[in-house]
């Protein structure tokens, strides 16, 4: 196995997707699918498809849709339950269509623990913050919080795509972030 600059640069960009992901499933899609029909981004051989015309219309529409919905203070609820599962896949997928020159086994092996467990971590952070939101302001701040997101999502995705580096970067200012806030909120054991 060779493993070149090209390949390790192509999983910064699906860890960085996958970031994007935690926070909104359809816009890193989105950008993905538009990055690669316009060649800015080569996909793994059996995800080319991502690139069509007809998945950019699919994926906009779809895009439009999750942004909008998370807008409605008892929808967004209702979508962070199925989001967090679907998270992990769409994870996964970005990282399986944006890795190259990889043994499949090590590519699928890496797509589910960094891609998958990226988004998964991430989406399972908003969609508690989501909750707390809707607990505590009966979901005034709803909107505020979903702004947020999609726009975190759409930085994201544009600096996986063109500025990978910079990406992986805020990647791990995100975890180490949500790492702290968990820890400050996590019971403490006392000593009996």
């Amino acid at each position: 196995m060779n493993v070149t600059p090209e390949t390790i640069i192509s999983i910064i960009i699906g860890i960085g997707l996958a970031a994007s992901v935690g926070f909104r499933i359809f816009v890193p899609l989105f950008a993905l699918s538009l990055a690669s029909f316009y060649g800015v981004i080569p996909l793994n051989e059996t995800w080319e498809w991502v690139g069509s015309s007809t998945s950019i219309l699919i994926l906009g529409i779809a895009t439009v849709v999750e942004i909008l919905a998370y807008f409605i203070p008892w929808l967004d609820n209702l979508l962070d339950t199925i989001a967090v599962p679907l998270a992990a896949v769409a994870g996964t997928a970005v990282m399986v269509a944006t890795v190259s020159n990889l043994d499949p086994t090590i590519t699928w092996a890496l797509a589910i623990i960094a891609g998958g467990g990226t988004a998964t971590a991430i989406k399972g952070s908003t969609s508690t913050t989501r909750l707390a939101s809707t607990a505590t302001t009966a979901g005034v701040a709803n909107p505020v919080i979903s702004t947020v997101e999609t726009g975190t999502s759409i930085v994201m995705a544009v600096f996986a795509i063109f500025l990978p580096i910079v990406a992986i970067v805020l990647v791990v200012i995100i975890l180490w972030l949500l790492f702290k806030v968990f820890k400050l909120f996590k019971p403490s054991k006392s000593i009996k």
